[in-house]
């Protein structure tokens, strides 16, 4: 493992990035100091940025959604979101046709049905009660705990049904406020005994999105892509899996364990403890995308 102090120490390494957004490029809120820079540097000698996101939200929406915050669209050539991989296994059946939404109502993009498939089913959202199957894209109270769902859940889970999960992600931190994620409702779920279906990261689908988004662009082997992520379980644990190196961001998730000011570098000894009980191996390690 290499700390770095700015992406370009490495980049000239690698002809692709899968980048996560937030924690990475953006806070919820507003892009990170140096972070769109350093992609559009990256971008400007030749590099192609794919960013990887578990976002349950379509890619247009994603980039409309990063533009509004400031991440122009020349730090990156495409995006791959949880939602697309989720929502293409929704339209050919993975939870029924009759599907509860358990989501905001700003989430109800996911269910346009995507242009790839040429012969979608019909999915048609419904109470919980006369449901095939659950759809998740968020919490409602994204600071509500999780556990407000058990009745729901107990319901459901003695009817059998599946919950598709729309972003994996357990928590994030939204202009330094955490926030739950749909994923904290998926592993409440399936701790109940009822099933999840997973769609983005750590999980292949999204992976294999971004590769063939990547593909429309340029011929890259694995072995020159480098995945930049702050999240240990989706991020981390999905590069690794997939056998990309991976740049982890210390100042994101994990930035209080790894003591990371505010556009600073980890302590050493407390990035060690952390990377240890979090199971996370990068290559390198950076304070925040810069």
């Amino acid at each position: 493992m290499q700390i770095i102090h700015a992406l370009s120490e490495v980049s000239d390494r690698y002809r692709a990035l899968f980048v996560d957004l937030w924690g990475c490029v953006h806070d919820g809120v507003r892009p990170y100091p140096g972070a769109v820079e350093a992609l559009r540097a990256y971008r400007a000698g030749g590099g192609h940025v794919i960013l990887v996101t578990n976002s349950p939200r379509p890619r247009a929406g994603v980039a409309e959604q990063i533009a509004e915050m400031g991440v122009t669209d020349d730090a990156y050539d495409d995006i791959a979101t949880s939602g697309d991989s989720a929502r293409t296994a929704m339209y050919r059946g993975a939870v029924g046709t009759r599907v509860w939404h358990l989501g905001p109502e700003f989430d109800a993009g996911f269910f346009q049905p995507p242009a790839v498939l040429d012969d979608p089913l019909a999915v048609e959202r419904v109470p919980l009660e006369q449901a095939e199957g659950i759809v998740c894209t968020g919490p409602l109270d994204p600071f509500a705990d999780p556990s407000v769902m058990r009745p729901q859940f107990l319901a459901a889970k003695t009817r059998g049904l599946k919950l598709l999960c729309a972003n994996p992600d357990i928590v994030v931190d939204r202009g330094g406020v955490r926030e739950w994620c749909a994923g904290a409702y998926a592993e409440l779920y399936t701790e109940m005994g009822g099933e999840s279906l997973y769609f983005g990261k750590p999980h292949p689908p999204i992976y294999d999105l971004a590769r063939r988004r990547l593909g429309q662009i340029a011929d890259v082997s694995d072995a020159s892509i480098l995945a930049i992520g702050d999240g240990p379980a989706t991020d981390a644990a999905g590069a690794m899996g997939e056998d990309l190196d991976l740049l982890f961001i210390s100042g994101g998730l994990g930035a209080e364990e790894t003591a990371t000011p505010e556009g600073g570098h980890p302590d050493p000894g407390k990035l060690n403890t952390y990377l240890a009980a979090t199971g996370v191996a990068p290559t390198y390690v950076i304070g925040t995308l810069r």
